[in-house]
């Protein structure tokens, strides 16, 4: 057989060769006949496109450059009606004679008449005070406008006067006003309010924005409220930002669109701009592509599917050779059978070696556990030392205070050496738990009370070494989220590094200042000799102290219990001699944390 194998590839003329050869190039040729069509099909798309898109967008520019010339035209129109109307009422006698002789009984009614030939939005008249003594509005009677620019501008030309003033409901009043003049004397101003927002509402059922301008850049305009009062660069990017899901539509949507002038809402849109001819005002339209996009996408969904029609045939015809060629996948695929089956046994033994490593790494760290216990059980009993100590300081007061029969000061040395006890028993407990990495004693804690308890500790150490004691906190409290103990701990130690370091002074000092700025700081100062290696102040049993009087493992478990608060443990000397241990621990603020002591537990 391997022979006749090798007959045939030898020998090209052969017919089984001649048909290998035919069939390999019918596939190229097949491929390339898709991949053409496919190719086709992509540029056509895209050109059909193109050239859509740039002829439909001309065409809805232009739509709205003459729905824009519209829009200017109305305005003017509302502007200019508006305008005649303050020189009519300035002049009419009934008015002048209302506020020549006071009586204002019937000038509202007259207002209102008017207002409802003209139709004006509002008419106003002010006597000479500034005092609404008419208006179409009776809610306003008795309003005082005379520091208003309708009113003081009215007064001072003598002549009809335009405002633009900020409205009750956050857009803006538009008023004429001309001052009432009878005998060469102002009576007062009559003030009519063009009703420009009745041509804003119309202009939001056919457009998509519309926004008039004002000569300094300032929307007074527009058919989005919140735009009102800012810039057009401001209210451009005044808007709700869209989801994850809005803006891939938005780029999906924009790719095949011309480059957008704007975003208005997170959609793309032209936009128009048309000079109004009064007082610098320019209209801006802001139109979609949306219809743009959908008389695009009816000619080009023709195209794709006359495509797809062509690929569907092109598909059939392959599919019928596919299917003679899934008779040898069905042989192959049991041959994968055989693979998938020798896989599932490997993987089977991978994951028996994965569960042997696991438990082979907790053995691991149950001995890392246990020998950092016993570093820990080193460090307990340096702590012990100091309540031990204090004991025995009470314990002899204790027994003077009972020989001189004074039994009351006695029980309160008792009562300290049983809260010594209390916290012994809280040290020990500290080994048990060092497991899990504490934290579940964790409470807010003032730390001016944890600085106070720590002093209460050390009071027979600092009576008997009579150290200068200054202390500086602050009247409200520092409140940090801690365990109170293991703080107080913190604190001792550095108390008493500052006992040791002032032994050989003549008069020792030690300074307690505690402030709260970013953080809590709680600062030891002593005016001793200071810290020779401050590289090396915080490593495990490195210390300054003669053989047998210091572990130097104090300040190694006080930097540690700090980090485990979040906060950090420092040391640098004074330039006038000494040395400054700093204890930083963030502020405890439970809106910012999302807990309470109750959770904390």
């Amino acid at each position: 057989m391997a022979d006749r194998g090798q007959e045939i590839e030898d020998d090209p003329t052969h017919p089984a060769a001649l048909r290998a050869r035919v069939a390999a190039r019918a596939r190229l040729v097949n491929r390339l006949a898709v991949v053409l069509l496919l190719a086709a099909a992509v540029g056509a798309i895209w050109w059909t496109n193109v050239w859509l898109t740039e002829r439909f967008s001309e065409n809805t520019r232009v739509r709205a450059e003459l729905r824009s010339a519209l829009y200017t035209g109305n305005l003017l129109s509302e502007l200019q009606r508006t305008a005649v109307v303050p020189l009519l009422l300035a002049r009419d006698p009934a008015l002048i004679g209302a506020l020549s002789t006071k009586d204002y009984a019937t000038v509202s009614a007259r207002l209102i008449a008017a207002q409802k030939d003209i139709g004006a939005a509002s008419i106003r008249l002010l006597d000479n005070s500034g005092r609404t003594v008419g208006a179409t509005d009776r809610k306003l009677l008795g309003a005082n406008y005379v520091l208003s620019p309708f009113y003081v501008e009215a007064l001072r030309t003598n002549d009809t006067v335009f405002t633009v003033s900020p409205g009750d409901t956050g857009g803006f009043d538009f008023t004429y006003s001309r001052a009432v003049v009878s005998d060469g004397r102002a009576l007062g101003v009559i003030v009519v309010g063009a009703d420009l927002l009745r041509l804003e509402r119309s202009w939001s059922g056919i457009s998509d924005a519309v926004v008039v301008t004002d000569s300094s850049g300032q929307i007074i305009l527009s058919t989005e409220p919140r735009w009102r009062g800012h810039t057009l660069a401001d209210a451009l990017a005044v808007r709700s930002a869209p989801s994850a899901i809005e803006r891939a539509f938005q780029v999906t949507a924009d790719w095949s669109n011309r480059p957008a002038d704007a975003y208005v809402g997170g959609r793309a849109v032209m936009q128009t701009e048309t000079r109004i001819p009064f007082r610098g005002w320019r209209m801006t339209l802001f139109t979609t592509f949306d219809s743009v996009r959908d008389r695009v996408n009816a000619f080009l969904a023709l195209e794709i599917m006359g495509f797809a029609l062509l690929m569907a045939l092109g598909f059939y015809v392959l599919s019928r050779r596919a299917s003679v060629q899934s008779a040898r996948y069905r042989r192959e695929s049991a041959d994968l059978r055989a693979l998938n089956a020798r896989l599932t046994r490997e993987i089977a033994e991978r994951e028996r070696m994965q569960r042997e490593l696991r438990v082979a790494e907790q053995t691991v760290q149950q001995a890392s556990k246990l020998a950092a216990l016993g570093e820990m059980s080193a460090g307990v009993s340096h702590e012990l030392n100091q309540p031990l100590a204090a004991m025995k300081t009470y314990l002899a007061g204790a027994r003077l205070l009972l020989e001189r029969g004074r039994g009351d000061e006695a029980l309160t040395s008792f009562q300290r050496i049983d809260d010594l006890l209390d916290r012994m028993g809280t040290i020990t407990r500290q080994l048990k738990s060092y497991a899990r990495k504490g934290g579940e004693a964790f409470e807010p804690v003032d730390l001016r009370v944890a600085l106070s308890g720590a002093l209460t500790m050390m009071e027979p150490q600092l009576r008997n070494r009579r150290v200068r004691l200054q202390r500086s906190l602050p009247r409200e409290p520092v409140m940090v989220f801690c365990d109170r103990i293991r703080l107080e701990q913190v604190i001792i130690n550095l108390l008493r590094n500052a006992m040791d370091a002032t032994r050989e002074i003549r008069d020792p000092s030690i300074e307690l200042v505690v402030d709260k700025l970013s953080h809590a700081r709680l600062s030891v100062r002593d005016n001793g000799p200071g810290v020779a290696d401050l590289e090396k102040l915080f490593e495990p049993f490195w210390t300054t102290k003669s053989p047998g009087e210091g572990t130097g493992l104090g300040l190694a478990i006080s930097s540690g219990i700090v980090a485990d608060f979040g906060g950090r443990l420092t040391a640098h000397n004074r330039d006038s001699g000494g040395a400054v241990f700093d204890l930083e621990l963030p502020l405890y603020e439970p809106a910012r944390r999302g807990a309470t002591p109750l959770a904390a537990e």
